[in-house]
């Protein structure tokens, strides 16, 4: 059963209704389309219990996701680690931190495993049979390896100076990719054209509104693993904005249908300052951004005229968020800073999330005692290079006895000293 009602215009002075179909910008205004439920009945049919019987994948919350019947792709996606951060509360002087890690996501090791999934079982309910997408990595990822296991055709546009490990990372499943010169926006614009002439289901074009809803899911398991309580504040990676708003529409749908109670979430935003179009137009006061030429190492978010920065500013003044952004230097000590004291090793657009978690907590916007969740969305394997030069030399000696005596008589102050 699904309790999807239509899709609908996402402009407040439009709000149009259009079939469930293969489209995603409203004809009358241009506004961009999204998936719309019936609340009542998914409140009528879904409890705590429900849900917790069920599988631990992202498909337990099916209700709020935008398919017909069961998932035929990715059904092993989603319900990954969320951890009580306590070494990085102490690092970060703050009392309640968490960590969202989608950096153990499958098949790929990001949340975009998630969209996908979505995305692919949608195209297959519409009958398609080639997949497509623009990506700056882990979409191509995801993509990749998901339309092998569902017997689909795939296309990945990239740009051609990606990180060799999300190249890696595409090409090795034999799908067809398309390295493009030029930054992101530049590969989206290429792909709209080609959306346009072929028929086939781009998940970031024409099925993007059945794609984005399953960024939602981060957001619910979040919920659920606090103990069904929404946190004070949620801290989000930007690239197109669009994992901001589905993190604070999962608020909202959860509150809604009364699994969980309404906390006043603030959601934040995080951007890399090569590449901050919408964190620059919140601290500007601007409601419409400027698109920006992107020029940071991390690359995941490196998108300067983001398909959804106008919702992400109003999703994050409407909960009295805030957004912020980070230098490359810093952004590489927000990773070292997770590694040295969580464990994990997240990549850039992690480190963003760190960087400016730790910005908002030192400005006050995030206060001490309340609860914090930070996102981390890929794995530090992806961007390895950026750490290059950057991390403490290791010694090398020979496999004697006394050389290591020695070694350790050098080492053993500073690691006392804590490195």
């Amino acid at each position: 059963m699904t309790y999807v009602t239509s899709l609908k215009c996402r402009e407040a002075d439009c709000g149009r209704m259009y079939p469930i179909e293969p489209s995603h910008i409203c004809e009358y205004c241009f506004g961009k389309l999204e998936v719309d439920y019936d609340y009542e009945a998914i409140r009528a049919s879904v409890s705590r219990e429900t849900i917790e019987g069920r599988p631990p994948t992202m498909w337990r919350y099916r209700e709020f996701l935008p398919i017909d019947g069961e998932p035929t792709v990715g059904v092993q996606v989603g319900f990954t680690p969320f951890i009580r951060a306590r070494n990085l509360e102490r690092a970060l002087g703050h009392s309640e931190v968490y960590v969202k890690n989608d950096a153990v996501n499958y098949p790929t090791l990001s949340f975009k495993d998630r969209v996908v999934s979505v995305a692919l079982s949608k195209a297959r309910e519409f009958g398609f049979d080639t997949v497509a997408c623009a990506t700056t990595g882990n979409l191509g990822n995801s993509l990749a390896a998901q339309s092998i296991q569902a017997g689909l055709q795939c296309f990945v546009f990239m740009p051609a100076d990606l990180e060799r490990g999300k190249v890696v990372g595409t090409a090795v499943y034999g799908v067809n990719v398309v390295a493009i010169s030029g930054s992101y926006d530049g590969v989206n614009r290429l792909c709209s054209e080609i959306a346009d002439r072929h028929d086939w289901a781009f998940v970031n074009i024409n099925i993007r509104p059945y794609y984005a809803e399953g960024s939602k899911t981060y957001g619910f398991e979040i919920l659920e693993q606090l103990g069904w309580q929404a946190p004070q504040h949620i801290v989000v990676p930007m690239a197109g904005g669009s994992l901001v708003t589905k993190v604070d529409k999962a608020v909202r749908e959860f509150v809604t249908a009364g699994l969980v109670e309404d906390a006043g979430t603030r959601i934040h935003g995080a951007q890399a300052t090569g590449c901050n179009p919408i964190s620059a137009a919140l601290k500007a006061g601007e409601e419409i951004f400027t698109p920006v030429k992107p020029d940071t190492i991390a690359r995941s978010i490196a998108i300067g005229n983001p398909a959804d920065g106008y919702y992400a500013i109003e999703a994050i003044r409407r909960t009295g968020g805030w957004a912020e952004d980070a230098t490359d230097e810093e952004i590489v000590q927000g990773m070292k800073l997770l590694a040295e004291t969580e464990g994990l090793f997240t990549e850039t657009a992690g480190g963003v999330t760190v960087a400016v978690t730790k910005k908002l907590i030192e400005q006050g916007r995030i206060p001490p005692d309340e609860s914090v969740v930070i996102s981390i969305t890929g794995h530090g394997l992806k961007t390895q290079e950026v750490l290059d030069g950057r991390l403490r030399e290791w010694p090398v000696i020979e496999a004697k006895m006394d050389e290591f005596d020695a070694l350790l008589e050098e080492l053993t102050p500073a690691v006392y000293a804590g490195r």
